[in-house]
């Protein structure tokens, strides 16, 4: 007895030869429900999670721009969670937001707001899983930002101050126009890299409850690695790999025309 037909037999398949299914899975895929739904819910994660760490990583650089003593510590702690594992931060969380023993419903209580079930409910695990990305990744569009801050000309701002500009002037005309090239940029990591979320699902929700917070790459997952149906996972990446191309080649499109302009 072969090891082959040992693994087909533990994994209870039938053993056939193989054939060629042209391009069925890709058809498969693209006309599946299920695969519109997990798309839905990636969408919503990419969009909700990079809007929410862009405007507070902007903000967070902003501000510490603007101070002359402490730059380096406050970029230094707020660093610390992009450091950290992704596992880490999963299973950090996960204690944190745990229905009965967390800290977050501890703190919930003696406040008197009640106790919420963070990661069982279909309404708040994507919240939470939102929530969690937020606090690792704001410090990478912070360091973006804050190296574009640096790098505007002070003499830009001296000469709006002559001719008495306002504070919100100086943001609107002088920084944001500056800094909002190199901004794109990091929010173009941010979305290829939330687009593949996989870790973070794993350890806090493992994709329920249901399906609510099952990501593409998850799904991928479990028909690859559970259900042992690696050519309709394979077409899963081929089909990732081509959406992520295209958008990312669209994207640069629009740098290049804004750095033009």
């Amino acid at each position: 007895m072969g090891v082959v037909p040992v693994f087909h037999r533990l994994l209870g398949h039938p053993r056939g030869p193989a054939h060629f299914v042209w391009f069925e899975n890709y058809t498969a895929i693209l006309a599946s429900a299920q695969v519109h739904l997990r798309a839905l819910t990636t969408l919503i994660y990419v969009v909700g999670a990079v809007t929410l760490q862009t405007v507070l990583g902007f903000a967070i650089a902003y501000l510490i721009s603007r101070r002359t003593r402490g730059r380096g510590l406050l970029t230094t702690l707020f660093l610390v969670p992009m450091m950290l594992s992704p596992v880490v931060v999963g299973l950090f969380w996960r204690f944190m937001l745990d229905a009965q023993f967390g800290v977050i419903n501890s703190m919930l209580g003696s406040l008197g707001l009640g106790q919420v079930e963070w990661l069982t409910r279909q309404r708040t695990a994507l919240i939470s899983l939102i929530v969690v990305d937020t606090w690792q990744w704001t410090p990478f569009i912070m360091l973006i930002a804050l190296a574009g801050l640096t790098a505007v000309p002070k003499y830009l701002y001296e000469a709006a101050s002559i001719d008495r500009a306002s504070e919100w002037f100086k943001f609107r005309t002088i920084t944001l126009p500056l800094v909002w090239p190199l901004l794109l940029i990091a929010v173009l990591f941010r979305a290829i890299e939330a687009f593949r979320l996989f870790d973070l699902v794993y350890i806090l929700t493992n994709g329920g409850p249901g399906v609510s917070t099952e990501t593409l790459s998850f799904h991928v997952y479990k028909v690859g690695f559970l259900g042992f149906n690696t050519g309709t996972a394979s077409a899963y990446g081929i089909l990732m790999v081509l959406v992520v191309i295209v958008l990312t080649q669209l994207y640069l499109r629009y740098l290049n025309k804004l750095k033009e302009d």
